[in-house]
């Protein structure tokens, strides 16, 4: 297929070996840069690409310096409910994610991969970059906890007398020595993201014998210790505390099951639930942590599930033996005023000092690669153009670099907050509102139940997504409610903008799934039988020869359709038996991208026929579905005009409004192309008089109401971007058949007559029409001695007063036009016997009822006339068409209806 690849894939088919290139990390168009597909090969197992960076995401800074801040102000029994909600939370999320990645390979870019080709770019690209920034704060986070320790360590205290605390405190110095820690994370992260997989199993080394120390420490300290604590209070006081450890002890156990919220010395701040649960949530924002090595990963599809289970179900024990030791072990005071308390009643303080640096260091470099990885993939998919077009540039081994560059000059204005706790509730917001995208994208493909979504993880429903939605939404309004609003709002104008940008890929909508899968259900609730008058709208089946005469037109029905179904055909005349394949299925893209340019709300069917009139036939027969089908035929009118070409009129199709194409495979010069030049006056006609007028008798026979446009090219203000409401326009309505003046007795009003009157009052409640004047004409015979016509003027008034139709009635005296018909009156002898008399109407008076119409008609924009039933017989088709081209010639845009549904009703 040659439209496989849309700008928004340049990357190939990824994943399906274990030698293909690290997706997102392949060829860069226009960035200078580019490797082959295959230069980088995935290197990374499930152990080293996904447990290890999880583990040590989840460990980060809230294993060793929140887990006293989490059971010091919310208690054991708060903190494990805390650490309850949030592993719910990310358990249903992980189901989600285990649900996605084994339904298809997966590429680089992680969870903005698995989401942007669920849910499509718009959702794809604003969560995927609310991700990012969630994964940058992440980053400052980290960094802001391991200055939090270096200084807990060596910064200058004067209480104590140590020779290592030599460095200065205050919010600039916190500051510059962030700078200085993210400075070598970036370093690190230049190098690429194998060498930090490399060494991030001796990190989790490093952090699990700093574990096991704190555990085995309760064990060897079995005698009390006292504590004295100090921190710089408001005013330059300095606070001391009294804090005690007891070891293992009921009493102590007993005095922290309980909450005892208090000010956190860090911020200034009273804690509540909301504040403890934000900062203790950062330890769960790492279960993407191996999704997002995806595009390093030997096999992601069973690397991400089987890992990522793993690893949440060894950090949950850990967290939970953790916050029990505490509680068990150390008194409220010295687990709320010192968060690095670990190291005070470790064996070897130095164990938990350097677990505390490798975690730190090791979830900032993972939050960093993630981001990077992240904002790489969104560069290469071209989501947000221009901006972010540099950071699809790799260096020979595939890293990014320059995303990892964006992601530090990012992550630096982060760590200007100063303090970890500060930012917590933001980053938790963050993360959230991303793991509630993901149960999304898995919620969409179950409710769409596509028959390709089969993922080989079975643990799953659709009620443990929309579980996790609401949980993860609930508790951002818990710990935020104005972080959570204005990201949610930032996520509404990220969707708005990617969607008026109208990004276009190969990926797959859900979107149209879902909407496939709601329309087809309440297509099947719509029944024909329960139709009624008072719902009844247009729904237009417009013929099209070629949109290039036609497009006003096309503009105008789309106008008149009020709501309803407005369909384009086209017969291509052919025979499919001679034929190698039906040429009708390659036309379908460019008829689609006509409607585009021209921004009218129209469906396009198109079919293949030896003849227009049977191909007619059969559109007005099986255009539609269910209660959803045409009720009215449009045809542009039969005459001898040279149409003009709107290709030339309108900027949309021309060369200077660029003609970059709409994504679909059609450009502008190859949509001009396909559609033919207009009809010269030599040129043949495809269709003859015969086979016009056997379309309107074909429609009328099959009960569709017929509108035949006339000089619709002279029609302005129908263009997309035209902004009129009508307000200099005047709609005219002759409701009485002209044709036969025999027939308009004092009190005729006929179904087609109302059906004109709600054609027109139709037209006059669309955007560009609805301030437009409607006037009604009635042709009266003023001389006439029984003065029917003052009766017939009477019975019009009620009538439009019981339809609600706002319109000035017109009197017209037609008694001289009245005197000219039926001067000759004659029968072919062809019809005898077969048909009604038929009348010849002179051409006195065609013309005499024409130089009416243009009398008081010439200021319309348009105008609604009766359109006679066409004769039974083919051979009086062409005196047909005469007759009506004689009465409209010259006058301007003209719609001639016969209407045979009835479409008004005056009750409730």
């Amino acid at each position: 297929m040659s439209n496989e690849h849309t700008p928004l894939l340049a990357h190939g088919v990824c994943g399906l070996s274990a030698d293909n290139a690290v997706c997102g990390i392949g060829e860069s168009e226009g960035t200078g840069e580019a490797s082959t597909p295959n230069a980088v090969p995935r290197k990374l197992n499930t152990f080293f690409g996904v447990m290890v960076p999880t583990v040590l995401s989840m460990f980060s800074i809230v294993l060793f310096l929140r887990t006293g801040f989490v059971v010091g102000h919310a208690g054991l029994l708060q903190g494990l409910v805390m650490l309850l909600v949030a592993y719910t939370i990310i358990s249903l999320t992980i189901l989600s994610i285990c649900a996605i990645s084994t339904n298809g390979a997966v590429q680089g870019g992680g969870a903005y991969f698995m989401i942007s080709r669920s849910l499509g770019p718009e959702f794809g690209g604003s969560i995927g970059l609310m991700f990012f920034l969630a994964k940058v704060c992440a980053c400052g986070v980290y960094v802001l906890g391991l200055v939090e320790a270096l200084l807990d360590i060596f910064g200058q205290d004067p209480a104590s007398s140590s020779a290592l605390r030599v460095l200065p405190q205050g919010y600039w110095y916190t500051v510059l020595y962030s700078s200085i820690v993210l400075l070598l994370v970036l370093t690190v992260c230049l190098v690429g993201a194998h060498i930090f997989a490399r060494t991030s199993f001796l990190i989790l080394l490093v952090v699990t014998i700093s574990l096991l120390s704190i555990y085995i420490s309760p064990l060897a300290l079995t005698t009390p210790l006292k504590f004295l604590i100090t921190h710089q209070g408001p005013g330059n006081h300095t606070l001391t505390y009294n804090a005690s450890y007891t070891g293992f002890n009921v009493t102590t156990l007993k005095d922290n099951l309980g909450s005892g919220y208090t000010v956190d010395y860090s911020t200034g701040k009273v804690m509540s639930f909301a504040t403890v649960f934000a900062v203790m949530f950062t330890s769960c924002t790492g279960i993407m942590a191996g999704a997002n090595m995806s595009g390093e990963l030997k096999n992601p599809s069973a690397a991400i599930p089987k890992g990522t289970i793993i690893a949440v179900l060894y950090t949950f024990i850990v967290y939970v033996l953790l916050f029990i030791l505490a509680s068990s072990t150390c008194e409220r005071t010295l687990l709320a005023q010192d968060y690095g308390f670990f190291q005070r009643i470790n064996i070897w303080p130095p164990f938990v000092t350097i677990g505390i640096y490798c975690s730190a260091l090791s979830a900032a470099m993972c939050s960093l690669i993630g981001a990077s990885r992240i904002l790489h993939a969104l560069a290469l998919d071209q989501l947000f153009g221009f901006p972010l077009a540099p950071a699809a540039i790799t260096s020979r081994s595939g890293n990014p670099w320059v995303a990892v560059l964006y992601t530090w000059g990012l992550a630096q204005c982060v760590v200007f907050a100063g303090q970890l706790n500060a930012i917590a509730g933001l980053v938790t917001v963050f993360y959230l509102l991303a793991y509630a995208a993901v149960d999304l994208a898995c919620l969409a493909l179950e409710w769409a139940s596509a028959p390709n979504f089969r993922p080989t993880f079975q643990v799953f429903s659709w009620h443990t997504c929309l579980l996790g939605i609401l949980s993860c939404l609930v508790m951002m309004f818990v710990i935020n409610p104005v972080y959570s609003s204005a990201s949610i709002v930032l996520l509404l104008l990220l969707l708005l903008f990617l969607h008026y940008r109208s990004p276009t890929s190969s990926w797959g909508y859900i979107s149209q799934a879902l909407i496939f899968h709601q329309v087809r259900k309440y297509l099947l609730m719509l029944d024909v039988r329960k139709d009624h008058v008072k719902f009844w709208r247009p729904q237009v089946l417009l013929m099209v020869a070629n949109p290039r005469s036609s497009c006003q037109l096309i503009n105008f029905v789309n106008q008149l359709k009020k709501g309803g179904l407005f369909v384009l055909g086209h017969v291509k005349l052919g025979d499919l038996d001679t034929l190698p394949s039906d040429p009708v299925q390659q036309q379908y893209n460019f008829w689609l991208s006509l409607v585009d340019k021209l921004g009218v709300k129209a469906f396009v069917d198109l079919t293949l026929s030896p003849s227009v009139r049977q191909g007619t036939q059969h559109l007005l027969r099986i255009t539609g579905l269910g209660g959803m089908k045409p009720n009215t035929l449009v045809l542009g009118f039969y005459d001898s005009c040279t149409p003009e070409d709107y290709f030339l009129q309108d900027p949309a199709f021309c060369e200077s409004k660029g003609s970059g194409g709409d994504d679909f495979g059609v450009d502008l010069p190859s949509l001009q192309a396909h559609f033919p030049p207009v009809r010269h006056v030599e040129s043949p006609r495809w269709l003859t008089p015969e086979e016009y007028v056997g379309i309107i008798s074909d429609a009328i026979k099959m009960s569709k109401n017929v509108c035949l446009g006339r000089y619709f090219f002279q029609l302005q203000g129908e263009g997309m971007e035209t902004k009129t409401d009508g307000a200099a326009r005047i709609i005219d309505v002759w409701p009485l058949n002209l044709l036969q003046p025999s027939s308009m007795s004092a009190a005729s009003v006929d179904v087609c007559s109302l059906f004109l009157l709600q054609m027109a009052c139709v037209l006059n409640m669309a955007s560009r029409w609805r301030h437009a004047r409607m006037r009604i004409f009635l042709c009266v015979e003023a001389e006439s001695s029984d003065q029917g016509w003052v009766v017939k003027e009477e019975t019009y008034r009620e009538l439009l007063r019981k339809l609600r139709i706002r319109a000035s009635i017109k009197i017209v005296p037609w008694d001289s036009v009245v005197q000219l018909y039926g001067q000759k009156q004659t029968q072919d002898p062809e019809l005898e016997g077969l048909t009604k008399p038929a009348q010849a109407l002179s051409e006195d008076f065609l013309s005499a009822v024409n130089r009416m119409l243009m009398e008081h008609s010439a200021e319309a924009a348009v105008r609604f006339l009766y359109l006679p039933r066409p004769p039974a017989h083919s051979s009086q088709s062409q005196k047909y068409l005469s007759q009506l081209e004689a009465v409209t010639y010259g006058l301007g845009p003209t719609l001639l209806i016969h209407g045979l549904t009835p479409v008004t009703c005056t009750e409730l």
